[in-house]
């Protein structure tokens, strides 16, 4: 007995490279959904991982960085937050909200200049 296949449908699902029970720190919704300014997860909505290898959704950790009472700290560890050089989530991202770009050794977010320490 032979089978012809006539038509196929794939299906497909893309995750993050991230353990599945870790939330962003801020909105602290999974990074597999969106956070609270986007509709549709995937490079819309990357993440960001800092120097001491919290993720965080990047509109999230753009704003909280544009808060001026955040004094440029990461909110879970309250060191001094740097996007991590080599880091495991890559993603080249502009959006209405913002962006992250690494320029030398300090960080871009929203157009404002953060130095590396």
């Amino acid at each position: 007995m032979k089978v012809h296949i006539k038509s196929w449908k794939g299906v497909a699902t893309w995750s993050w490279d991230v353990p599945k029970e870790e939330v962003c720190g801020i909105c602290r919704v999974s990074f597999d959904g969106t956070c609270p300014a986007c509709k549709y997860p995937g490079d819309e909505c990357p993440l960001v991982v800092g120097e001491c290898t919290h993720r965080f959704h990047v509109h999230c950790i753009s704003k909280w960085l544009n808060v001026e009472t955040s004094k440029n700290l990461c909110p879970m560890c309250r060191r001094r937050f740097q996007t991590k050089q080599d880091g495991d989530i890559k993603a080249d991202t502009s959006s209405a909200m913002g962006s992250v770009v690494q320029q030398g050794a300090s960080t871009v977010l929203d157009g404002a200049q953060y130095p590396s320490m």
